[in-house]
């Protein structure tokens, strides 16, 4: 039966058609708008009710007027998914942009997806390692874990994103993994810095790209995370694969929710999100974890640039509350040159002590993160009493610690760009920092652990000696 035309659009707001005495349409359903001069639009339903339906346009609402015709389609968006989908580029709409052929699916999903089931959900417990020492040794990533990257503007989050998705992977099994990585609002630039990047070092090979631009449709950079995590979905659950997925950034699609809920005229919340905004970036979030009875996994690393660093920015702030976590990305480490800039003191992984110990990293690196976070805290506290005070004031011992603290953002923290530090390379460097503090002050690492790894008990040159110099 051939689909009904409505000609009964009564008014145009931003991106928002609305259409009035329509028989019963669904929320999310498709719906084509034809204008006056052939052209066809692409559109979905947001609200339906008795009177009025709600359309949002993807391709901007230009050119449409009252005479144009509407006609819903009766299905949802739903993305054509295939193994294929593997070193693809796509665009925001999940059209291919690499030149390449369209996927030939094997399935059609639904891009709204759920939430994983509370009671279907199996424990977190093996690290994804990225290669990256103070995310792996300090803030290590877990299996199904959702931890974002709380970061602001002009800080070098897209460039960690990369080197994230270049090297993570997961220790032994010999599983297969995979990378779904979705930009959202960036800059023509930015997206051949990200395509580059990927053909270049050979990542995109395992690897599906997703790319909103800044001057895309906002409403189309709703649907872009929804793309992503219905192909990590596929890749996980059906291909039994391990797949990590990189959204940047969450901030430029809650602007998007933002402007598309002041074109539907709704009473704004904080800042002028809509109230449903936890509800909407939890429908993302909570799409990560692992399913008992499934090999596959979807862990998530979600990057937000925070407005003027106010942790308290209600994107952050509720993003805060639905994960597990958040790695915070430094201005003064970035001040200082240090790259990747990484603060250890105010990031924390939640799910770290389900993916580290004996039989998954290793048994002494719960006992070097500690150790490490510990001194390099101390060193930091001891930086604001050297302003008062002056560093002849301090004893013996805070001069170590004061030291220590240069010393391990200046070893540990800082990395190359294409740097992949291995595991074991990580905490052999924690423990040549650790030599250079006296052993009495290790009050947090046991003995027995301390005999077995310190460089002093395994006969070998002392931190000082291996490259680890004190700084004036």
């Amino acid at each position: 039966m051939m689909a009904k035309e409505y000609r009964t659009i009564t008014d145009i707001v931003g991106p928002l058609v609305f259409v009035e005495k329509t028989e019963p349409v669904g929320y999310g359903e498709l719906v084509n708008i034809a204008l006056p001069d052939g052209t066809v639009k692409r559109g979905q339903v947001l609200d339906s009710s008795k009177d009025m339906v709600v359309v949002q346009v993807f391709e901007g609402t230009a050119s449409i007027d009252r005479s144009s015709g509407v006609t819903f389609l009766g299905e949802t968006i739903k993305l054509p998914v295939s193994k294929e989908m593997l070193g693809r580029i796509f665009d925001g709409s999940g059209t291919p942009i690499d030149g390449g052929p369209q996927v030939i699916p094997e399935k059609r999903l639904d891009i709204t997806g759920a939430a994983i089931n509370p009671w279907a959900r199996e424990n977190p417990s093996e690290p994804i390692i990225t290669g990256i020492s103070s995310i792996d040794g300090l803030l290590t990533l877990v299996k199904g874990q959702k931890l974002p990257l709380f970061s602001g503007s002009g800080l070098p989050h897209n460039e960690i994103a990369l080197q994230i998705a270049r090297q993570a992977k997961v220790i032994g099994k010999g599983d297969e993994f995979a990378v779904v990585f979705a930009a959202m609002g960036i800059t023509n630039e930015e997206a051949q810095y990200f395509i580059r990047d990927f053909e270049r070092t050979g990542a995109l090979k395992r690897a599906v790209v997703f790319l909103n631009l800044a001057d895309d449709p906002a409403v189309e950079r709703l649907i872009t995370p929804r793309l992503a995590l219905t192909a990590a979905e596929y890749l996980a659950y059906e291909q039994e694969m391990q797949v990590l997925v990189i959204l940047t950034d969450m901030t430029n699609y809650a602007e998007s929710l933002r402007e598309v809920g002041a074109a539907r005229e709704e009473v704004p919340g904080r800042r002028g999100y809509p109230g449903y905004t936890y509800t909407d970036l939890a429908s993302i979030y909570e799409r990560a974890g692992k399913i008992k009875g499934k090999k596959g996994s979807i862990t998530q690393i979600p990057i937000l640039s925070i407005p003027g660093d106010d942790w308290t920015h209600p994107v952050a702030d509720l993003t805060g509350y639905i994960t597990e976590g958040q790695i915070a990305v430094s201005r003064e480490l970035h001040r200082k040159g240090i790259y990747p800039p990484i603060n250890p003191l105010p990031s924390l992984s939640r799910l770290m002590r389900l993916g580290i110990g004996a039989g998954m990293t290793r048994d002494d690196h719960r006992s070097v993160e500690q150790g490490l976070y510990a001194a390099y805290a101390e060193g930091r506290d001891l930086r604001g009493l050297v302003a008062i005070v002056g560093k002849d004031a301090l004893s013996e011992r805070d001069r170590k610690f004061l030291d220590f603290a240069d010393i391990f953002e200046d070893k540990f923290i800082r990395q190359g760009k294409d740097e992949d530090r291995s595991f074991e390379s990580t905490l052999e460097l924690g423990w040549d920092l650790l030599a250079y503090l006296p052993e009495a002050a290790l009050t947090r690492i046991d003995r027995a652990t301390l005999e077995k790894y310190h460089p002093a008990y395994r006969n070998k040159p002392n931190g000082a000696e291996r490259g680890i110099k004190k700084q004036s």
